[in-house]
């Protein structure tokens, strides 16, 4: 394995608010992979932090109160870059599973500096909310239109990141819509974006929170996807694609 692909060059951030149900069993899993941790507590008012604080190996950081998914992530990522050059990134409702960590790195070349996104299969399924599969198709259409990848599922959140070119993407949402902005500005500035499929789990019996909300979080995907749509039209592509620095 190359040296920038071996584990200790990863770190795996889990962005959590209010998961007590599974973020235990998420972190635990994704631990046993040998490589750090660090579990972003955005301000929960449930029992998330007590869920994990006495797993060993598991580095928590926690927001006093909640500022969003966005927000989490950049945190998680401004830790990581101090002693990893890449950041996996997955969900703490259970809907990943850790265990395909290792192939979504295997993806990348030597070399190579991409971004790295878990397709979800089976998100035509009869247990995949409609918030879900709207939000995926709707999301894909504005990446495109805003000058970023054709994506089959922009809004996963599993993930692997460079870092720190991530970090210099000049990103400004701060919350669900940091992934998708994250994709345009990654494309603009050169940086490839590749999708590799994954597995999702939706089932009936597993108990899942989600934080999106249909109405207020399709306004703010509207002006993140605006704003983008405007910069893409007004400022020039020799500034908008300069290259963020790599290591």
């Amino acid at each position: 394995m190359p040296p920038d692909l071996e584990q200790r060059a990863f770190a795996v951030v889990i962005p959590v608010y209010n998961h007590e149900g599974r973020v235990r069993e998420v972190a635990s899993a994704a631990a046993g992979l040998g490589m750090p941790v660090i579990v972003v507590d955005d301000g929960s008012t449930d029992g998330s932090y007590e869920a994990v604080r006495d797993l060993p190996g598991i580095e928590i950081l926690r927001h006093p109160k909640n500022q969003g998914k966005g927000a989490a992530l950049l945190t998680g990522f401004a830790r990581a870059a101090g002693f990893a050059r890449w950041a996996v990134t997955l969900d703490a409702d259970g809907q990943h599973d850790p265990a395909e960590i290792p192939g979504m790195i295997q993806t990348l070349g030597p070399g190579e500096r991409a971004i790295v996104v878990g397709a979800r299969e089976g998100m035509d399924g009869v247990h995949v909310p409609w918030t879900s599969r709207f939000g995926r198709k709707f999301s894909n259409f504005w990446v495109w239109i805003a000058g970023g990848p054709r994506m089959a599922d922009s809004q996963s959140g599993f993930r692997v990141y460079p870092l720190p070119e991530t970090l210099h993407l000049d990103v400004a949402a701060r919350r669900f819509q940091y992934e998708v902005e994250v994709l345009v500005k990654a494309r603009w500035k050169g940086i490839r974006v590749r999708e590799v499929p994954v597995t999702v789990s939706y089932h009936p019996g597993m108990p899942r929170i989600s934080h999106f909300r249909p109405f207020i979080d399709f306004m703010r995907n509207s002006r993140t996807f605006s704003r983008l749509i405007l910069r893409r039209i007004f400022v020039p592509k020799t500034i908008r694609g300069k290259r963020p620095p790599t290591p």
